[in-house]
């Protein structure tokens, strides 16, 4: 007895015959998508995407499909309509960069053929070429560590929760001590772990105090873990790691340093001094879907020691029975807390191949020397306000003579407007318009174009 046909498989498979057609189809709609969204940014406000993404979407799950082709071309033209888009130089709100384009071509070849990094047999290239790229990577934080290696996350907030994690199966219920410009995972990380409530030390100049430091590790008992950082979400500052090292020694206290922003300036000869005292560090959180121009999610956290990863071992016989790991399967399991994982480190080796440590440090100096160049315009301006020089790509500014109510409205105008993307950040008790130039590719008139926008939204 024969089993009747089917209907066709609309979406084809994953082979190149099938890919080719379609891609022509995702081009064009990111072309068309771009082209009626105008700008940086889609104008209108939530209440404008939120109806054209309905009249695309709706209904969800028809009954009768519309087909591969017409899928794609409606959602993704919607998509790139309703995007803010990072590789318009007036998208400047946060560590949101526009992805290097051999890494999507990359990405692309990784969700084509769809390894999945919970066993060797699922993944026999891949698995490696992960184990390869992370120890390369390892070693540029840990240039002197015993046995330097790396894993690979979904970016900052997985990479502090781990270190947190490592520290707490090493010594115990740590008690973290963070400052007050701390990412906000370090908080959650430690809620999440049954961790006491972080002791967070006061950052009056943007970075953690010494003076303060000192006490706290002076008066709090028991295992102590410091989290540092290196490049703030607001200001881009960067603690005094070889001191705060010095400090983690006297005291037996263990450092972990969040360097998910700052990190990359590893590779580049004229910031790395920047990142003094990092290899001193037991962890380090790094994101190159930041200073690195990669899609989400290209997250690691470093240690000096591959030997620290051991607490994450953990054994599942359909996975990595001990007769297979005895007989030279890899056992990949204990590289995350996560069981499947996409192959995310491909389109970071491409990156690293293709650029290269030259290439990779000309495009973190030409994002550098752009904030410092859009700081000077705004120094020069006699109408505009710098909160300070830059340490990374983020520059604080506000309109001279405004309240913090009326510069929160010129940002929200400017969504509204879809003219421009620029984020905003508290300090010194004061609200400011945050611009974070990561498009290495930003020239000058973009940066004026960025400050007229501002001036012309400023109330007189």
């Amino acid at each position: 007895m024969s089993t009747p046909p089917g209907p066709p498989l609309a979406g084809g498979t994953t082979g190149p015959d099938a890919l080719g057609p379609l891609l022509a189809v995702v081009l064009d709609a990111l072309r068309a998508g771009a082209a009626a969204r105008g700008g940086p940014f889609p104008q209108g406000g939530p209440g404008a995407v939120a109806a054209r993404v309905r009249e695309a979407a709706e209904p969800v799950l028809p009954d009768l499909g519309t087909g591969a082709e017409a899928a794609l071309r409606t959602l993704v033209h919607t998509l790139a309509h309703g995007a803010a888009d990072p590789a318009d130089p007036l998208c400047a709100a946060h560590l949101h960069t526009p992805p290097l384009a051999l890494a999507v071509a990359a990405d692309l070849a990784a969700s084509a053929l769809n390894p999945s990094l919970d066993s060797w047999d699922q993944a026999p290239a891949a698995s490696e070429l992960e184990a390869a790229v992370c120890r390369a990577l390892a070693a540029e934080v840990y240039p002197h560590g015993p046995d330097p290696d790396a894993l690979v996350t979904t970016g900052g907030t997985e990479s502090n929760q781990l270190g947190l994690l490592l520290a707490r199966e090493r010594h115990g219920a740590v008690q973290v001590i963070c400052g007050a410009a701390a990412h906000h995972s370090v908080h959650r990380a430690a809620w999440l772990l049954g961790l006491p409530e972080p002791v967070t030390v006061p950052t009056p100049s943007g970075v953690l105090d010494l003076v303060a430091l000192d006490e706290a590790l002076t008066e709090v008992t028991g295992p102590l873990l410091v989290a540092a950082t290196a490049g703030t979400t607001d200001t881009g500052r960067i603690d005094p790691l070889p001191e705060i090292a010095d400090l983690c020694d006297r005291h037996g206290a263990e450092l972990h340093v969040d360097a998910a922003y700052g990190g990359p300036l590893v590779f580049s000869e004229e910031h790395r001094g920047k990142l003094a005292g990092l290899q001193r560090a037991h962890s380090v959180t790094l994101d190159l879907h930041k200073l690195g121009w990669q899609p989400v999610a290209a997250g690691l956290l470093a240690v000096p020691d591959r030997a620290r990863l051991a607490p994450l071992a953990v054994s599942a016989d359909y996975l990595n029975a001990d007769d297979d790991t005895e007989a030279g399967l890899p056992d990949l399991l204990g590289r995350s807390l996560r069981t499947t994982r996409r192959p995310d480190i491909l389109k970071v080796a491409v990156t690293l191949r293709a650029l290269g440590r030259t290439g990779l440090a000309a495009l973190i100096d030409r994002s550098c020397a752009a904030a410092h160049q859009f700081a000077g315009l705004i120094e020069q301006h006699p109408r505009l306000e710098l909160y300070e020089r830059p340490t990374l790509p983020t520059v604080l500014f506000r309109p001279a003579a405004v309240t913090d109510e009326q510069t929160a409205a010129i940002r929200r105008t400017l969504l509204a407007e879809g003219r421009a993307v620029l984020g905003r950040a508290r300090a010194e008790g004061r609200l400011w318009l945050k611009a974070t130039l990561l498009n290495p590719h930003a020239t000058l008139g973009d940066l004026e174009a960025l400050i007229e926008l501002v001036e012309g939204s400023t109330p007189r």
